[in-house]
């Protein structure tokens, strides 16, 4: 095993980061990210000498190495100290010191590290913060978010991830976030909406998001500066347990349909993305459930209506946003039924020129429709006789 690699050759190897502190907290890591004192050359070198293989993912600079072992990627990372930082990007230079390395993270609950035999190395209190559910940067928070903005809003996904209360933050931190807000006009839209859409997933999102506009971050997030937060509260709390898409629980904030779009310039969302906020703007006020027994009628006629194809997923996106759990089990159980006449029945009846069966198919399928689909072909061609 590659530990023993290590080992041989007197390299430390701990776990490092996310993966301690997941494990700290009872949960599966995802993945297993490696820290060593051995440096990029050294460990290529032990790993090619004993038979494993490489993955060239270009972080060798940054110092990480990939290796593939038992179908698994393993990401070892040297030891290292940020020497320039922009913001952005950091230039590094190695290092042998665990707790310089655990310095240059950023917050406290992600600077540990784990060794092989059980051991804790905690520089920060991590394991403190983590029991008592508390999020705090290491060390001073101004000089954390300046080496990368984008920690602003990792401060929030993992508030939301791990916080109890909505409203336990650091006064000192949160002035931090406020006066460094405007670095996030420089990190790329496509970073800051990987971020965001895991906060509009997790926990205490109306908070986090109220708090965004508070300290002067929604505008450089691409978020429109009249967001609806009354809306935001209410539709928050109607898709709690329903799983929501990220755009779905966004497009609360969103007044109009160029908040939208203005989203996308910024952030560089996906079509299928800009097509859902696009499709709630429109249609979250005047589709809505019908009185009577066939509440989800509405719904259906329009997916039937529609020409597009995945209609159904965000009629299904709609119902959230309304908060009708039970409206939304239907509507995913229901298969859309076929029109059961085709042009070739009412030729088989008849009917010969092409203008006429477009004509009485159109009156077919407005029968149908007005059936709650119910009709079959019998009755439907029945009724042509009548028409």
């Amino acid at each position: 095993s590659f530990p023993e690699l290590f080992e041989k050759k007197n390299y430390e190897l701990r776990i490092a980061g996310g993966a301690v502190r997941d494990l700290l907290s009872g949960m599966t890591p995802q993945d297993i990210d490696f820290a060593t004192t051995a440096t990029p050359a050294e460990m290529k070198e032990m790993f090619t000498s004993a038979g494993v293989r490489l993955i060239n993912n270009k972080g060798e600079k940054h110092g990480t190495i990939t290796a593939r072992l038992h179908e698994q990627n393993f990401e070892i990372t040297t030891l290292r100290i940020d020497v320039v930082t922009d913001g952005r990007h950091a230039e590094v230079e190695f290092t042998t010191d665990w707790e310089k390395d655990a310095e240059r993270r950023d917050l406290t609950v992600n600077s540990m590290f784990l060794g092989l035999d059980g051991m804790l190395y905690d520089f920060f209190n991590g394991y403190e913060d983590l029991k008592n559910k508390r999020i705090r940067f290491v060390g001073k928070a101004s000089e954390r978010i300046q080496e990368d903005y984008l920690r602003i809003l990792r401060y929030f996904r993992f508030y939301g991830r791990i916080a109890e209360k909505p409203d336990d933050h650091e006064p000192s931190t949160l002035q931090a976030i406020k006066e460094n807000a405007k670095g996030l006009a420089g990190i790329s839209g496509e970073r800051i909406w990987v971020e965001l859409k895991k906060i509009l997933l997790g926990n205490h999102v109306n908070h986090l998001v109220r708090l965004m506009y508070e300290l002067g971050i929604a505008q450089y997030i691409g978020l429109p500066l009249g967001g609806n937060l009354e809306e935001f509260d209410r539709v928050t709390k109607n898709i709690q347990n329903l799983c929501p898409k990220p755009m779905t629980v966004l497009t609360s904030l969103f007044n109009v349909k160029d908040d939208v779009t203005n989203l996308d310039l910024r952030l560089k969302i996906s079509k299928e993305e800009k097509n859902l906020g696009l499709f709630l703007v429109k249609h979250r006020q005047e589709l809505t459930k019908a009185m009577g027994p066939e509440p989800l009628k509405p719904y259906q006629d329009f997916v039937m209506d529609s020409r597009e194809a995945n209609t159904n997923s965000k009629i299904c996106e709609l119902l959230k946003y309304q908060g009708e759990e039970q409206l939304l089990r239907e509507m995913q159980e229901w298969t859309i039924p076929s029109f059961p006449v085709s042009g070739h029945d009412l030729r088989k009846m008849g009917v010969s020129s092409g203008k006429e069966i477009g004509a009485a198919l159109q009156q077919l399928r407005d029968e149908w429709k007005k059936s709650g689909y119910h009709m079959d072909k019998e009755e439907l061609l029945s009724c042509l006789k009548k028409l």
